[in-house]
């Protein structure tokens, strides 16, 4: 039985539930979707559901370094959806500023059409997840985003810095981005500098002006 036939079983027993199997194997093709940033073991580029997967996790772990209180189970909820229009729009360059911007409007558009696969109440429940990733005005959410900046951030270091340097990227790149950090975890950006600064002395990354 093919994915079509799968959904439409569904459906026929219940609404309700095709629509929630059809969403299921929607966010598989999330798989597919491949970043910048390579593996710790620098093999092959991460896709964005292992990233997604990747910063869940990290979010428990990290929990305890967030800035204020915040609600880690709407923390997940952000994190496991944050990334999810990339199946429409794909994966863009954190330092690629003008495709970023360009990206915008792709995203929403994305966002409308998946989110909307869902029956309620869980379509207007997980696209509000998804726009308030993008707002970074809740606690939850700017630690999220902080989240988000510090797993390719070690990633990109246990390779020692190929991730960046195969992009022209530079260590005032590297910290205006990563910088935000300092937004949703305490102490993480003294430890996340230092270790730029070293990757200058290194050689692995060049100092350079920020773009």
């Amino acid at each position: 039985m093919d994915q079509a036939k799968a959904i439409a079983a569904a459906a026929a027993i219940d609404e309700d539930l095709g629509r929630r199997i059809e969403f299921i194997y929607e966010i598989d093709r999330l798989k597919n979707v491949l970043r910048q940033t390579l593996l710790v073991d620098g093999s092959r580029k991460e896709n964005s559901a292992e990233h997604s997967w990747h910063l869940a996790m990290i979010a428990i772990v990290m929990a305890p370094h967030a800035k204020g209180d915040i609600d880690l189970a709407q923390v997940m909820k952000i994190l496991l959806v944050h990334d999810i229009v990339e199946i429409d729009a794909g994966d863009v360059d954190i330092y690629d500023y003008e495709a970023r911007t360009r990206k915008e409007a792709e995203e929403v558009e994305a966002a409308d059409r998946i989110f909307g696969l869902l029956p309620e109440p869980e379509a207007t429940e997980l696209r509000a997840a998804w726009e308030e990733y993008e707002a970074r005005e809740t606690a939850e959410a700017k630690f999220a985003y902080a989240c988000d900046r510090l797993q390719p951030f070690l990633l990109n270091l246990a390779i020692g810095g190929r991730s960046w340097t195969r992009r022209g990227v530079t260590a005032d790149e590297v910290k205006a981005i990563n910088g935000r950090m300092v937004d949703g975890l305490d102490g993480i950006w003294d430890y996340a500098e230092a270790l730029i600064d070293e990757a200058v002395i290194e050689g692995t990354i060049e100092p350079g002006p920020a773009g």
